[in-house]
């Protein structure tokens, strides 16, 4: 049974709609990694921040509001008017929401223990809600009075990659007609300074499988699909994912387990690597991770693929990042003339890694029918999805 996705809404440090994050996107336009310590005083370093006024949280739902809730607002936005058309005569039971992400409402519960450690109240507008990892698909549940399957999924860098897999679930075995699916995750003190302690942030823009590659960016954004069995410009036909159960935050140095997910998700599909038109890399710019991928790749794709680390772009937004990134791989498969995201780095890629097919900035229309999507996460949560163009 085929799953559809039928619209995309996003929005991160490329832009606040589909079409501003494509036109940046198309350029390599690295505009939105700013340079800030806000989040780390005295420790500055570029990080993907979502630009402009968020829409607002409806005062009947006071206790969800928080940034992340703000994001997946923006990211809706753009789904409503699909929205409306396929849940027609759909009963509320029968659509769904589910979502990833890593840190949810953190940002309102930091500030809150900052007044409880001056022995203040906390502020009047905090409430336990906000922090909750599973707020985000209830909030969207409540805001939209839909009541199927409302939930959300953790599980580090690839969680609402796993979230687009359940929403694809729920439509095949029947639980729902029509899911909202997706993920969000914003800027806090707890992941920019979790992540500078593990030594694993860039001070400068980050450099994908380049020699000098020295760590992340962070970024935050969320990312929104309308998941249905009604046919859509772009379905999703393979999930492939596997568990390195190697080390809590370092990968597999061989790759065996980011090769696993990338050929479930070919097998899935029923398609062979060299079908593949594109493949968006996790690409952290940790020195490990692309290591690691890049001779998984190889592995996979010995041939070749055209391939980009969008991360360089956006930031990496943890535990939205990969529906972000197959939001990208949406954006041109959707659109014949779209070109490939670029890749982005200083130019100097490491002569010790196998050498990958990376999409040079100033290409023309992808004409692309297919694309793979990877996201490699913490304790060995590996996840490939494919997406397709529809007849």
């Amino acid at each position: 049974m085929t799953v559809y996705l039928n619209q995309l809404g996003l929005v991160c440090a490329l832009g606040n709609d589909p079409a501003s994050v494509r036109r940046a996107m198309s350029a390599g336009d690295r505009g939105g990694l700013v340079i800030t310590d806000h989040w780390h005083p005295g420790h500055p370093g570029p990080l993907g921040q979502v630009r402009g006024e968020l829409p607002g949280i409806p005062a009947a739902l006071a206790d969800y509001a928080c940034r992340n809730n703000q994001l997946l607002l923006a990211a809706l936005a753009p789904l409503r008017d699909e929205l409306a058309r396929l849940a027609r005569g759909v009963p509320r039971e029968r659509i769904g929401v589910v979502l990833g992400t890593s840190t949810s409402g953190i940002d309102q519960g930091e500030r809150a223990m900052a007044c409880w450690r001056r022995e203040q109240p906390a502020p009047a507008d905090y409430h336990y809600r906000q922090q909750l990892l599973g707020s985000g698909a209830d909030f969207l549940a409540r805001h939209l009075d839909v009541r199927g399957p409302a939930l959300t999924l953790s599980t580090a860098c690839s969680s609402s990659g796993r979230a687009l897999a359940s929403a694809r679930a729920l439509l095949r075995n029947g639980l729902c007609d029509l899911v909202i699916a997706g993920g969000a995750d914003s800027l806090c003190h707890l992941t920019v300074q979790g992540f500078r302690s593990l030594g694993a942030v860039s001070d400068r823009l980050c450099n994908p499988f380049s020699v000098n590659r020295d760590g992340i960016n962070i970024g935050e954004g969320a990312a929104l699909f309308l998941m249905s069995r009604e046919p859509g410009p772009v379905a999703l036909t393979g999930v492939g994912a596997s568990s390195d159960a190697h080390h809590i935050s370092a990968p597999d140095p061989h790759g065996a387990g980011a090769s696993a997910a990338m050929n479930a998700a070919l097998a899935d599909a029923d398609r062979d690597a060299g079908e593949i038109d594109y493949l968006n890399l996790h690409g952290t710019a940790t020195p490990q991770n692309d290591a690691m991928e890049a001779r998984a790749v190889r592995r996979v794709f010995p041939e070749g693929v055209p391939a980009s680390a969008t991360k360089a772009l956006t930031g990496h937004c943890l535990g939205a990042a990969a529906a972000l990134e197959a939001g990208l791989c949406w954006l041109v498969l959707s659109d014949p003339t779209c070109p490939l995201p670029p890749h982005c780095n200083d130019g100097q890629l490491d002569p010790a890694l196998p050498a990958l097919n990376l999409v040079a900035a100033g290409g023309g229309a992808a004409n692309a029918r297919r694309c793979l999507s990877n996201a490699f996460a913490f304790g060995g949560n590996n996840l490939s999805l494919l997406l397709e163009t529809t007849p």
